[in-house]
């Protein structure tokens, strides 16, 4: 069942997806090599319960920590750990808060110190193919549309979809219907109406689309170990165009885009 929201709870999905935002923001303020990713997901844990919230992965299904962190070829669910970042690397860091019973969801995928110009043009493009998906989370449009329209602009390039992992639904649950698939045909799915909210999550890789599970149970990566680069916002499906309830604003800044 696809639950639509009141007004008054997209404004409660809108503070926890802002202080997504501000949480990111604050682990940009730190990426740099030779830091260690259990450092990220230590700050972002404070940061969130220092604003009266708590983090919306930490014991979800016995995921173990705040912050999921995924390197290079890590395509999502990676666990931090006495890894350092190092200059060249790309760090996916999908973030989730719960407030006022609500959550809020968001990723970015950042470059460490100097990255290879191909793989900055993947950062961009698939950075690019969100907000392309998020035309298309307008009523009348249906789930595939979204889809569509990020295979349609990435697959040119030379890149492939990620098929296993999806969006989702987003409210009282991380994860409610409808599953939101980043590739398919217009036309197709659920039928998209005002007050939906949708947690859009582009998962773009470098090779082939194929990927596989580590042995720490929770590690999604690329087959060919090529890189994969992953942004996420949460969206408010309205009438002639869609609401960005998240924001990259905090995180721009922090990085001076």
């Amino acid at each position: 069942m696809i639950i639509i929201k009141t007004e008054e709870e997209i404004e409660l999905i809108r503070e926890s997806s802002l202080l997504v935002g501000k949480t990111l923001a604050e682990v940009a303020k730190i990426i740099a090599p030779g830091v260690k990713t259990k450092k990220l997901d230590e700050l972002a844990e404070t940061f969130i319960l220092d604003h009266k919230a708590k983090p919306g992965f930490k014991g979800y299904n016995g995921f173990p920590y705040t912050l999921c962190i995924s390197i290079n070829e890590n395509v999502v669910h990676g666990f931090p750990s006495d890894r350092e970042l190092k200059d060249g690397d790309i760090v996916s860091v999908d973030c989730g808060v719960i407030k006022n019973g609500f959550y809020g969801d968001s990723a970015y995928t950042f470059a460490v110190g100097e990255v290879k110009e191909e793989i900055i043009l993947l950062l961009k493009r698939t950075h690019e193919s969100l907000y392309k998906g998020i035309e298309m989370a307008i009523a009348g449009n249906r789930v595939g549309d979204i889809g569509s329209a990020i295979q349609s602009y990435v697959e040119p390039f030379g890149y492939s979809v990620v098929r296993d992992l999806v969006g989702h639904g987003l409210g009282k649950n991380l994860h409610e219907k409808p599953e939101v698939p980043n590739y398919g045909k217009r036309g197709t799915g659920p039928a998209l109406k005002e007050g939906m909210v949708l947690a859009i999550e582009p998962m773009i890789n470098m090779g082939t689309k194929n990927v596989t599970q580590e042995k720490d149970g929770w590690t999604i990566r690329t087959a060919d170990r090529k890189p994969s680069a992953h942004f996420e916002h949460d969206v408010v499906v309205r009438k002639g165009k869609a609401e960005i309830l998240s924001t990259f604003e905090y995180i721009e800044e922090v990085l001076n885009i």
